[in-house]
């Protein structure tokens, strides 16, 4: 005991006595066709891709952890799931949400939780995360293209290139023009941002992206490492230089039946 309290005084305790950094990811049960916005199948496989990088924790809750201490020193708090924004900035969960990120919280969001219904919750949405889908503004068509890096020499864009993509995309996002693309995709003949990096007022970051409607997209190795990457960057997390490990099997990617009724 006394030579570990010697070594964490020098600073040279081992990494296994330090404290990691957490990440929460938060997914909700079916609500589309299967093998589509799986979205804790998703959230829990991007978890084990997380857990890769050296000194990180993931936790994954279905809906809004109910017990506070999942979200206590939290540094990033990542949404897969039906209209983000409303899970985030209407009811019960508000102030909790926004007491976490004047602190600098991390926020990292995928595809339909990019999105808020009207009024406070988008404007929070947009405030915090930088962009904001919305199905007055928005559209979203199913198209084969190819993902782009916006800005090669980002931390977003390490360790993978440019790649096909069938995926299901939302353009015409409203964006706050602080908000700097990280990747792009060109949608009948024309560019559009489809994902984005946010440093805040409040010193937290934020990165957001639309992709992720099909399960057949995590099981790219190029599209897992750009959302692994995305994640540690809004957590203030070193991304490696030759981007974030996220090895899976196929086991990993197997779903679960779907037992809804029909």
């Amino acid at each position: 005991m006394r030579a570990l309290l010697v070594l964490a005084l020098l600073g040279l305790a081992s990494p296994a006595q330090e404290a990691k950094a957490k990440i929460v990811l938060i997914g909700k049960d079916r609500d589309h066709p299967f093998a589509t916005h799986e979205y804790m199948s998703e959230c829990r496989l991007l978890a084990a891709c997380l857990r890769q990088t050296p000194g990180v924790e993931a936790a994954v809750s279905d809906g809004w952890p109910k017990d506070p201490e999942i979200l206590k020193d939290a540094k990033c708090i990542v949404l897969y799931t039906a209209m983000g924004g409303d899970v985030l900035f209407k009811g019960p969960n508000k102030d909790a949400v926004l007491d976490l990120l004047r602190r600098g919280t991390g926020l990292a969001a995928i595809h339909w939780s990019t999105g808020a219904s009207e009024g406070e919750p988008e404007e929070l949405q947009l405030k915090h995360l930088g962009g904001c889908f919305g199905f007055k503004f928005s559209k979203f068509l199913v198209r084969e293209t190819t993902l782009k890096r916006a800005d090669p020499a980002h931390p977003v864009a390490r360790g993978w290139e440019d790649f096909k993509l069938k995926d299901e995309y939302y353009i015409q996002l409203k964006h706050l023009p602080e908000t700097k693309p990280a990747m792009t995709a060109e949608i009948d003949g024309k560019d559009h941002t489809v994902a984005w990096t946010y440093e805040r007022p409040d010193g937290g970051r934020s990165f957001g992206t639309v992709n992720g409607h099909f399960h057949d997209c995590f099981g790219i190795e190029a599209f897992r490492r750009g959302l692994v990457n995305g994640i540690l960057w809004a957590a203030k997390l070193d991304v490696p230089k030759d981007g974030a490990p996220c090895a899976v099997t196929p086991k990993d990617l197997e779903l679960p039946p779907d037992t809804r009724k029909k």
